[in-house]
Formats: structure tokens, sequence, C-alpha cells
């Protein structure tokens, strides 16, 4: 069940890059008579999710953590996905709308602060997820160099 899981997860997760990457016009494809919700939105959340859920069922030791430190790096990634999960509610709140439009406003929904917030959190998911891969490969590196010194 874990291979299902990851494989499902990158197959997601690299499916969305392709297409952000690319400006799929699947992108821009309006779910609502009103042309307001762009089909963009949903992607994107897709990937949110995958991405740091690809992570989880990649590493056992971010499942299953075999130390304090990667207990601490699993509680990371899982806030990673619960802010991946969140992403769409909350960008509905900071922009007041689904397609994640801000203006010039100076009130704070859909305003400048919100929309710097709303940046912080959409690349702060997709680094902090990567970072924490990062970290958990170098730290097995050092795990195995103590391996092999011992």
């Amino acid at each position: 069940m874990r291979k299902l899981y990851f494989f499902s997860g990158l197959f997601s997760t690299l499916s969305v890059i392709i297409l952000l990457v690319t400006g799929s016009p699947l992108l821009t494809i309006a779910l609502d008579k009103n042309n307001e919700i762009p089909l963009g939105t949903f992607i994107t959340w897709i990937g949110m999710i995958s991405l740091p859920f690809t992570i989880y069922w990649g590493f056992k030791d971010l499942r299953e953590p075999s130390s304090k430190f990667n207990g601490i790096l699993s509680r990371f990634l899982k806030i990673i996905l619960l802010l991946g999960i969140l992403w769409v509610p909350i960008s509905y709140v900071l922009s007041g709308n689904l397609s994640s439009t801000f203006s010039e406003r100076t009130i704070f929904q859909g305003g400048q602060l919100a929309m710097r917030w709303f940046w912080w959190l959409s690349y702060g998911i997709g680094i902090g997820a990567i970072l924490t891969l990062i970290v958990s490969w170098i730290s097995l590196l050092f795990k195995e160099k103590k391996t092999v010194n011992h």
C-alpha cells in the first residue's frame, strides 16, 4: 500500500509541476458560469498536497521516526502537509475569491499584505517540503558515516 501511495503522490506532483511550468491552458478553464473559479486553483491545490504526501510516503524515517531528529522532521512535514490541505481555504480567506487574485486595496482581504501572506504560504509549502527532504537526505549521510566508523 505504501508504494501505491508514494507513486500516486509522485505522479500527481510531477503532473502538476508539468502543467504549471508549461502554463497549460487547463489552468485557465473556468469551473463556474461567471468565469471566477479557474481549474488551475484546484490543480495547484493537488500539487500543494501531493508534494509533502509523496515525501512522507517515500521515506520510512519520516513516517516512523527512528530518532528524535527524524521525529522533528516528521512533525514539520506533517505541518507542511496540513498547510497544503488548507491551502485553498486559507487562500480564499486572504484573497476573498477562489482565483487568488489581489488588488491595490488598503484593506487586508484581497490587498497587498494579504497577497504577501499568500505567496509566503504558497512558496513555504513547496520549499518547506523540499527542505525537509534535503535535510533528511543529509542526515542519512551522517547516519551512514556513524555506522561505518563504529
